[in-house]
């Protein structure tokens, strides 16, 4: 499939302009345009200018309301409760993560859930506002339901991702993944390129492995079985029940703490939003000893870590977050791919707006 290379800023031009046009203020469809396209720099096409579509429909349908605020239900000087009464979800999110870290910078820790939301971008994105503060950011999201349990062949389990940053040198550490074997986008992107997924990524409506992206995709739409696989896959003897159990502390972080939903009954008999839950967890690492010392030697491990020897045939070790940060300056100069399909939804979605850019 055909890619299409995107100057940054015009991209960042056009997807500010767009959020606006649904009616977001112009500070409002800054922040989301920001999350959005963190995920284009950072490699993460599942999650980047491809979710436009998605927002358009919720958006234009009512399942996320633009004039809806975040309202605080349930505070303690460590903690709070957050109801976003289906907002837009990178809206709600930052403002959960700057009230955690506020809450980190007076007393060490700052927690905050999030209930009656939507989807926030990369989980990452939050995680990092934390490090960017010098603090150790948690975050975590449910989603509707889409991972089988173990032995199973109902989703139960959202893709339920759990993103951790910490600071370092030269890169920050930043870890951002789904619970499950691949978030729903990347069977998106396949769909989209006409390609078989790998066996042991999704199960069809009998519990059994299936390369037919489309058809998993349609069952979970239409909740007629099947879904994608746990970290680890669909045996124990491979870890699935690792990757199984990862999505149940991101539940209990998440729709439990919020006094929200989990994920199986996400977007069910809801007239409007979808009732995501979240959680934002920020830590002051000076409770533990000197920053400075706490720091130095993290780096000096993950130093370690990628000078150590290398597999046959292979030349690098990566820590988490180098492979982004080398990425991110890589496609402000080179530009940010998007496959043809994607700019097919983004063309018909901004006809109906306003004139597209020359450049796009």
């Amino acid at each position: 499939m055909a890619y299409h290379y995107l100057d940054y800023n015009s991209l960042l031009t056009f997807c500010h302009s767009l959020f606006t046009s649904y009616g977001f203020t112009a500070q409002e469809s800054e922040s989301i345009t920001d999350v959005l396209l963190a995920a284009d720099l950072n490699g993460i096409e599942s999650h980047g200018i491809q979710r436009i579509v998605r927002y358009d429909h919720e958006i234009t349908t009512g399942l996320v309301s633009i004039t809806a605020k975040p309202e605080i239900i349930f505070e303690t000087p460590l903690s709070l409760v957050m109801d976003a009464h289906q907002c837009m979800g990178q809206l709600a999110a930052k403002q959960a993560m700057e009230s955690a870290i506020q809450k980190a910078k007076l007393i060490g820790c700052g927690m905050v859930a999030v209930r009656n939301c939507n989807h926030y971008g990369i989980a990452g994105y939050y995680a990092e506002m934390a490090a960017k503060e010098d603090l150790l950011g948690i975050c975590m999201t449910n989603t509707e339901a889409i991972m089988v349990p173990t032995h199973g062949r109902q989703p139960m389990l959202g893709t339920n991702p759990i993103a951790l940053a910490m600071p370092a040198d030269p890169v920050c550490f930043s870890f951002d993944c789904a619970t499950t074997v691949v978030p729903r986008g990347k069977l998106e992107v396949y769909a989209k390129q006409e390609k078989p997924v790998p066996i042991g990524w999704g199960v069809d409506e009998t519990g059994h492995d299936s390369e037919d992206a489309p058809q998993i995709l349609q069952n979970i739409i239409q909740k007629s079985g099947g879904g994608i696989l746990p970290l680890g896959g669909s045996e124990e003897l491979t870890g699935g029940h690792k990757g199984y159990g990862l999505g149940m502390i991101c539940e209990l972080f998440t729709g439990i703490l919020s006094g929200g939903l989990t994920s199986d009954r996400i977007n069910r008999g809801l007239t409007e939003g979808t009732g995501i839950c979240q959680s934002f967890i920020a830590i002051d690492y000076g409770m533990f000893g000197d920053k400075t010392v706490i720091r130095r030697e993290f780096s000096d491990y993950l130093a370690r870590i990628r000078s150590s020897d290398k597999a046959e045939g292979q030349t690098r070790i990566y820590t988490h977050g180098e492979k982004e940060a080398e990425m991110r300056l890589a496609r402000r100069q080179n530009g940010i791919p998007a496959n043809e399909k994607t700019m097919e939804e983004i063309r018909k979605i901004a006809a109906n707006r306003f004139p597209l850019p020359r450049e796009l």
